[in-house]
Order: C-alpha cells, then sequence, then structure tokens
C-alpha cells in the first residue's frame, strides 16, 4: 500500500487512531527464513524493503533481533511487525506499509535466535551491527584481546556448563551457528550491510576468528557451510522524529509507533554465493555482481567519506545536518576536493571503474545531500569516527601519498575528526579512552599519538603528522549565521 503526500497537503488527525497491525492492514505472514540482526531504522529501510518488494516475498519472512536494546522490538511486536515507510523527496512524502517483519525480537533472546538459525528453512542471515562490531584488528584479525571478546569467548566456553550466552552480535551469531551445526541445519549464507571494504570478508574473518578462539571443529564447518556476501549498501535514512509519527497519522490515518523515513534513493550490490537460495531482490533493483570492490570504495568514498568530513567539519562550523554543512561553501570546498583524490584513484581501478559513473554519481550525491527535507543529523554520522575514519579517509591518504601527492583533502578528514574529538566532551566510539587520553597531549605528539589509533604506518610519516597539523584548525570558526 503506497499512498502520496504533497507538501502541505496533510490534514488534521482524528482524535483516537487505531494502531497500525496486521488486524487493521491484513497482511499474511511469511515463513521466517531470513534472520537479522540490528534491527534499526537502515535495516527497515533497506534490506527489509527489497524483501518486502521481491516477487517471491510471500516466501522470505524475516525474523530481526535488536543489538543493545529491546525497545525497537517491543515497539514492532506490538504492531505484527508491521510499519511504515515514508519516502521524503524534495516535492512531498509518500507512504507504504512494509510486512517482510514476522518476527521483531530482543536481541538478548539468544535462545530464539539460535533455534531460527538452526532451523534448515532458514537460509539468510543478514548483518547490520556498525562496523565496530567486528572488533578486528590492523592485521584485519580478530581482537582477542578486546574487552567485550574476552567476556564472550568466557561465556562460550562456558554455555556447556550452564553459563550465560554471549552478549554481543559476533558471540550471538556464533553461538546459533554452532546450534545450526548441532542441528544438521545445512549450508547458509551470511550478508553483511555494514558500512566495510569487503565487508564479507570482514565478517568471515571475524566469524571465523571467534569460532575458532572457542571451538576448531566449530570453525572448521562455517569455514565448510558458510558463505559470507559482500555487500554495497545505501539509503540515507534519518532518525525518526515526533513530526514524522504525525505525518503518518495525518496522511494514514493510524497510530504507527515506528515509521522509518528514507530518501527515495537506495542501491545494493552484492557478490557471494547463497547455498541455500535467497528472495528474487532484483525485482527491487538489487544488483549481483563478481567483483564487488569498485562499487564498495566508491559508495565509502564518495558518500561515506563526505559524510564523515562533513560530520566533524560541519559540526566545528556549528551546523546540525548534512543539508547545513553542505550549504557552507568551506565545508563545500573541502567535500569537493576529497572527491577529487578519491575519484583519482577510483578512476585507476581499472577496466570496470568506467562502469562506476563517477561523475554522475557524484553530481547525484549533492542532490542528496542537498534534499533539506532530509534531516540527517551530523553527531549521528560522528559516531564511531576512529573506525569509519580507517575505511573513509586513510585508504584515499595512503593512495594519494603513494602516487607521490600530498592527500590533503583526504588529511583533512582527519585533523577534522581531531578537532572535533578535543571539542565533543563524551565521544561515542569503540576508541573513546584512547581518544580522551590522545588529546590530553600536545602539539604533534597528539597528532602522531591520534593519527596511530587510525593507522600506524601514517603515524610514523613525519611528512603526514605535519600535514595533519598544518591543517588542524581549518573549520574552528563557525560560519556566518550558524
Amino acid at each position: 500500500m503506497t499512498i502520496e503526500l504533497q507538501n502541505g497537503g496533510q490534514a488534521p488527525a482524528p482524535a483516537a487512531l487505531p494502531r497500525l497491525n496486521r488486524s487493521l492492514r491484513p497482511s499474511a505472514k511469511a515463513p521466517v527464513r531470513i534472520v537479522h540482526l540490528g534491527l534499526g531504522a537502515f535495516h527497515r529501510s533497506h534490506q527489509a524493503w527489497y524483501t518486502h518488494q521481491a516477487g517471491d516475498a510471500a516466501e522470505w519472512g524475516i525474523a530481526s533481533f535488536t543489538g543493545r536494546r529491546p525497545d525497537a522490538a517491543l515497539a514492532l511486536a506490538g504492531q505484527d511487525g508491521l510499519y511504515t515507510l515514508v519516502e521524503r523527496a524534495d516535492g512531498g512524502d509518500s507512504f507504504e506499509i512494509v510486512s517482510s517483519i514476522v518476527e521483531a525480537v530482543d536481541g538478548a533472546n539468544v535462545g530464539r535466535l539460535a533455534e531460527l538459525v538452526a532451523a534448515p528453512a532458514t537460509a539468510v542471515i543478514t548483518l547490520t551491527i556498525t562496523e565496530a562490531a567486528y572488533r578486528l584488528d590492523a592485521d584485519g584479525e580478530l581482537d582477542r584481546t578486546a574487552p567485550d571478546v574476552v567476556a564472550d569467548l568466557a561465556l562460550l566456553a562456558g554455555t556447556a556448563a550452564g553459563g550465560g550466552p554471549p552478549t554481543t552480535p559476533l558471540g550471538r551469531l556464533v553461538f546459533a551457528l554452532a546450534a545450526r551445526r548441532s542441528a544438521d541445519g545445512g549450508p547458509l549464507a551470511v550478508v553483511c550491510c555494514d558500512n566495510l571494504s569487503n565487508n564479507g570478508s570482514v565478517a568471515r574473518s571475524a566469524v571465523l576468528g571467534l569460532a575458532a578462539a572457542w571451538d576448531a571443529g566449530l570453525a572448521a564447518w562455517v569455514d565448510a557451510n558458510v558463505s559470507f556476501v559482500s555487500t554495497s549498501v545505501d539509503r540515507i535514512t534519518p532518525r525518526t522524529t515526533d513530526a514524522d509519527l504525525a505525518a503518518v497519522e495525518a496522511a494514514c490515518g493510524y497510530r504507527d509507533n515506528s515509521p522509518v523515513v528514507a530518501e527515495p534513493f537506495r542501491s545494493w550490490v552484492l557478490s557471494g554465493a547463497f547455498p541455500a537460495g535467497r528472495p528474487r531482490w532484483e525485482d527491487a533493483g538489487a544488483v549481483f555482481v563478481d567483483e564487488i570492490e569498485p562499487f564498495e570504495n566508491r559508495k565509502l568514498w564518495l558518500l561515506n567519506g563526505a559524510h564523515s568530513l562533513l560530520a566533524y567539519a560541519g559540526q566545528l562550523r556549528g551546523h546540525a545536518t548534512v543539508a547545513e554543512a553542505l550549504a557552507d561553501p568551506a565545508c563545500l570546498h573541502a567535500v569537493e576536493a576529497f572527491w577529487d583524490e578519491a575519484e583519482a584513484n577510483l578512476a585507476g581501478a581499472g577496466p570496470k571503474g568506467a562502469d562506476l559513473r563517477i561523475p554522475a554519481y557524484r553530481a547525484e550525491l549533492l542532490v542528496r545531500f542537498r534534499n533539506a527535507r532530509i534531516a540527517h543529523h551530523l553527531a549521528q554520522i560522528a559516531m564511531d569516527g576512529s573506525t569509519k575514519l580507517r575505511m573513509r579517509a586513510v585508504p584515499v591518504l595512503l593512495a594519494e601519498r603513494s602516487h607521490g601527492r600530498s592527500g590533503a583533502a583526504a588529511a583533512l578528514m582527519i585533523a577534522a575528526w581531531m578537532d572535533f574529538s578535543a571539542r565533543a566532551g563524551t565521544l561515542q566510539d569503540p576508541l573513546a579512552d584512547e581518544v580522551d587520553a590522545a588529546n590530553a597531549l600536545t602539539g604533534t605528539r597528539r597528532i602522531r599519538t591520534l593519527l596511530a589509533l587510525l593507522n600506524p604506518q601514517l603515524a610514523e610519516d613525519h611528512a603526514v603528522t605535519e600535514l595533519i597539523e598544518g591543517l588542524s584548525g581549518t573549520f574552528t570558526e563557525p560560519a556566518i549565521g550558524a
């Protein structure tokens, strides 16, 4: 069901409205064949929407588990998994009920997760657990010294003796895969949808690393029976506001406590095997390719890289949203300069670069970023910067330096992050303590220590530390009118 509503066309909502559920909007529940970890707004605007749009959607229900908090699952379960997708374009909103989520479950219910993953009917596990959740070290291996990894390994070791289940998404996934092995549930695919380069390989390294540290036999089974699919995902999905809830009520005539707002643009590129089958996501525009790295880098560097740059530079300049920051000439110039550096390296990736439509992609991004009706908040994008910049700024800087160029635009993103981290107060970052300790230092020593958190190789390069130190403070003056 899709309702079109143009700007200014909203009518007052009735005093008492029914709540959205499958009785109000009849929709048969598909059998669970997909398990998702990371029930959030992006999952619902992207993977769940693609599944809802598939021609064989009636055969593919999703059981979606939350991460740290049960709230989203409780709210969605009260609506039988139904929610409204608000597609927000410059010209107005359209409203669509999405029905592909048939179970919304508290992530702490690891028993239900294991039961569903063990079921032979389950063919796909999708992940949106954030970049930081994979806990890989600089060598791409599981960091077994990370406190939450140590804790999960202790819990996994104690499960046979009646201990508690693991608490992280990675630990829960490994625990559930062990249940599938025990049940002889057969092969399946794990589809990573987090913003990581070679994200399927990252997920594989993390899962195999934790499995091997717990049970070598489980690691061998995972290696032989689980396909790790790489993806490039894209759809700007801001946080839902009270005004969005009111807009749904006015346009649709029901109460929905879990709507999700998204831009009209969406993209999903996938590469990998699905040994137990998959929905016909291509019906909704998903693309399946043999080589995904060029598409990943285009998205990570051009879209996500620009987002990170705007998040730090924009907030330093007094802006709150992507659209506001892009309207600031200083921020726009920094983005264009970074795109020039990134494009030079994307274009040199080989003949596949011609398929990337980079000039058109850049133009599309400017249109999307300028959509002021999508309030994409910079504070949200700024989270987990130490993880994100390793994939968004560091590769471009290294590539530029390897070609004898300065990489000043990529270095400026890092300098803006450093400046922001010193001003932010409470920083939401997996390395928040280390960042705070580094910011207690001064001068070049501070720059080098912060840079080492992103890339130890760059931290040893005196020219790079000098470059970043010289760029520090570029955005410290607030924009006029901000």
